[in-house]
């Protein structure tokens, strides 16, 4: 008897699961890794400044999918096969430990990502699996009895099993939609917000924590964050940030990237309760300058600028203030308008919302509805998540699903 041949286009996180996983579950099939560039696991490499954020300590699938802009719906019944408490006893399984820091993010604890990197490629080769880097395909067809891989240098491969795990390559795109897939338009996903006011990138270096975000782009629906925002030299980053621009990606793509920001300085406070704070700072200190004796607990530099929007000079006096100011000033503090002209670029952990439609994908196997034996898993599908360890989540579990779901 013929043995099955699997072939995984793409050696990335969710390939190398997928591909383990596979020859794993089945000894005797024949599992190879197709890998266009000449470096397998790119993205784990530079992941988590180059510690790679594995996971994230959540370990309720119901809790889990809170994070996923797209593909939560859908990953509730993956995560109840395969969640992070799996992935964490995975890699505990072929001697990698993982350690949980304050944030909830898990690293492996020699905080290199290279121990991921080996890990993987290590087991696969022990489980027998074939990779090949430097092996671009540019088309596959699928024929009644098994599949046709092309590949650029012309030679011609055939396949049982095809898994395509090619994250946001637009060849695997194309393929996907050339055996018949719908792809949902890919789109940036966690990015950071350019702001062209330049008193503003002044205070490049500020953080704050928590504000509440609120992103306003006409004819949308708002969309709100709260967490740190950090300041930088093109304008805002940080967790919020980085979380809104996960929720907002499609409306922002369709706006070209202009929105209106509402920043809440002070979001534990009602408007009021700053009023009052800023007019017993007036009654204590009613003769020294608003610049130097600020009522809220904001950086220094941050609070002048926030003065300086309402019109306060550096020599201004508290007794000074009128109420009009005083309105203006709790305004700016409890929701300050920035426009958002641009988007700058999450370090290299680029991540893209968009992919096969998730509809056309049976999430037990991670198997096309539409053609028998392919098979997705990880960016190729319209899924992403925020910042912290879910966009890796969602690789190993569709790439562990689709690995068993192809040899099955």
């Amino acid at each position: 008897m013929k043995p099955l041949r699997v072939i995984v286009v793409g050696g990335g996180a969710a390939g190398f699961l997928g591909a383990i996983t596979a020859a794993e579950a089945n000894p005797h099939a024949q599992v190879t890794i197709l890998e266009a560039s000449r470096q397998v696991l790119a993205k784990v490499r530079i992941s988590g400044g180059g510690r790679c954020n594995v996971t994230q300590a959540c370990f309720d699938p119901s809790g889990l999918v809170q994070n996923y802009p797209r593909g939560g719906k859908a990953l509730l019944g993956a995560f109840t096969r395969f969640q992070a408490k799996d992935t964490v006893a995975w890699f505990n399984a072929h001697g990698v430990q993982l350690k949980t820091e304050a944030d909830g993010r898990m690293f492996p604890i020699t905080d290199s990502s290279e121990t991921i990197v080996e890990c993987l490629i290590n087991t696969a080769k022990a489980a027998g699996v074939n990779i090949r880097t430097g092996t671009p395909i540019i088309a596959a067809k699928s024929l009644s009895t098994h599949f046709e891989i092309l590949l650029k240098s012309e030679e011609t491969l055939e396949c049982d099993r095809l898994l395509l795990t090619t994250g946001s390559n637009p060849i695997g795109y194309k393929i996907a939609q050339d055996l018949g897939h719908t792809i949902e338009l890919p789109v940036p996903s966690l990015f950071t917000f350019n702001i062209h006011d330049q008193k503003v990138l002044k205070l490049a270096g500020v953080s704050v924590s928590p504000v509440r975000l609120r992103l306003s782009v006409p004819g949308n629906p708002q969309l709100e964050q709260t967490g740190p925002l950090l300041i930088t030299h093109w304008g805002f980053s940080g967790p919020a940030v980085l979380k809104l621009s996960a929720w907002g990606a499609r409306v922002l793509h369709s706006s070209n990237y202009q929105a209106t920001l509402f920043i809440n300085w002070l979001p534990h406070l009602k408007p009021e309760e700053v009023r009052q704070k800023l007019l017993a700072v007036k009654t204590e200190v009613a003769k020294r300058a608003i610049a130097l004796h600020r009522g809220v607990d904001l950086p220094h530099r941050l609070w002048q600028y926030i003065i300086s929007r309402v019109g306060v000079t550096p020599e201004d006096r508290w007794a000074e203030l009128s109420n009009k100011t005083l309105n203006q000033l709790v305004q700016e503090l409890t929701q300050g308008e920035y426009q958002i002209n641009g988007k700058g670029v999450f370090k290299e952990e680029f991540v893209t919302c968009g992919g096969v439609n998730l509809k056309e994908v049976n999430f037990k196997t991670m198997e096309s509805r539409l053609v028998p034996g392919l098979h997705f898993a990880g960016e190729i599908l319209d899924i992403d998540g925020v910042t912290g360890g879910f966009n890796f989540q969602s690789a190993w579990t569709t790439g562990y699903l689709a690995g068993l779901g192809a040899v099955k």
